[in-house]
């Protein structure tokens, strides 16, 4: 009877692990624990470890072909799948001329150890008309009774490296558009935008450098989003789906003003990597940003962006290139100061005659003074009003060690 296996399920060995990459090792045990007081006869138990990507999608209702019909008929779905690797495994058998093994009431694991392929692979991915999709399937072979099946996917993430060069090059583009028509046109509406570099990583943030310049007689609002794009394709034919991911919305612009934006920023939220090496799903990303204009078709430019794995590690092009002119600035600096500091002119140096006879008390004065602390103590005061400091030096010739 099928309650006799009170469970049977998938285990990974690491369950904290989110994603696996192509040639790491996936390892884990499948769990069947018999029912007390009973035993189960099994002929195998079997695993097999498998990724593919499939997309389906139809082509909705339209007319039929009669005039005078009002029938609408359902055109056929497309649909394609491609197999990226299936790994097969048998974890346990009957031994040679049984039919079948008992196992007794218990826990059981069968260990599992599947190395995934070196080849490139597609990142785990499911939208709106297919999916990437990576799944252990073990099947629990029962002689006299249906076998049972269970399933767990994991995901699988091909790394894409935003610091490759064509991923830190900027991006820029520009529009205009003319409000209104004939005589009534009034002044344009300008975009001119860019970005540091085309790759980023989730939690990033994107700054946009950006004039809007509006010379037309209404009040337009500038607003910049991501949005992932998604394509499928199956036997030669092609749908796409847009989704907003994230948006960010500037100040109001009044007629015949400009607005800048010096680095305003937009976070990138968790979405998934950019999908580029797969022949039936693409998954890309466009930074858009507009003017939306009352009355009239918004304004706007998109620059492509790629959403990647390993996180960007320097300084972007914008920078460096503010500190390589801002080192080229300062270069007099370093013109006019001296290689070696000088030190400090001797105090008797410029101390002048007329001031020391100002400053030195009368016969009288020292006298008294003397006989009130029984010697010539103002003597000492005195040329130590007038002493030179200490002569300049780096090294300290009096250390004190704690």
């Amino acid at each position: 009877m099928a309650d006799k296996v009170k469970v049977f399920c998938i285990m990974f060995n690491n369950e904290d692990k989110r994603e696996y990459s192509p040639g790491e090792v996936l390892s884990g045990h499948v769990v069947v624990e018999v029912s007390t007081g009973v035993s189960v006869q099994i002929k195998a138990v079997k695993i097999s470890t498998r990724g593919c990507a499939q997309v389906c999608w139809g082509e909705g209702a339209r007319k039929a072909s009669s005039p005078s019909s009002a029938v609408i008929a359902n055109t056929s779905s497309q649909c394609e799948q491609v197999e990226y690797f299936c790994i097969s495994q048998t974890l346990k058998e009957t031994s040679d001329g049984e039919e079948f093994t008992s196992l007794d009431e218990g826990h059981y694991e069968f260990p599992f150890h599947v190395e995934l392929t070196q080849t490139p692979l597609v990142t785990s991915f499911k939208g709106k008309y297919g999916s990437v999709c990576y799944e252990v399937t073990a099947v629990l072979q029962r002689p006299l009774n249906q076998d049972q099946t269970v399933n767990r996917e994991f995901s699988v993430i091909s790394h894409v490296d935003v610091n490759s060069p064509w991923l830190l090059s900027s991006v820029s583009t520009n529009n205009k558009k003319m409000i209104g028509c004939w005589i009534f046109t009034s002044g344009p509406i300008s975009l001119n935008v860019n970005i540091n570099r085309r790759g980023y990583c989730n939690g990033e943030s994107i700054p946009i450098y950006a004039v809007i310049e509006n010379f037309s007689s209404r009040l337009i609002v500038p607003k910049a989003a991501i949005y992932q794009i998604q394509t499928f394709m199956a036997n030669g034919k092609t749908k796409s789906h847009t989704k907003l991911v994230a948006s960010v919305r500037g100040n109001h612009i009044p007629s015949g003003c400009t607005d800048t934006w010096n680095g305003k920023t937009l976070k990138i939220p968790l979405v998934s990597a950019s999908i580029l090496n797969s022949s039936v799903i693409r998954v890309e990303y466009s930074l858009v940003v507009m003017a939306q204009i009352p009355g009239a078709k918004k304004l706007k430019v998109e620059l492509p962006i790629v959403i990647g794995s390993i996180p960007y590690n320097g300084l972007d092009s914008r920078s460096s290139s503010l500190s390589s002119h801002f080192s080229m600035d300062m270069s007099w600096l370093a013109l006019a100061l001296p290689e070696v500091p000088e030190a400090p002119p001797n105090y008797a140096d410029v101390v002048s005659e007329e001031e020391f006879e100002l400053h030195s008390p009368s016969y009288s004065q020292s006298e008294e003074l003397e006989r009130q602390l029984g010697g010539p103590a103002f003597v000492y005061i005195q040329e130590f009003r007038f002493q030179p400091p200490p002569l300049y030096s780096e090294v300290n010739s009096h250390p004190v060690h704690s």
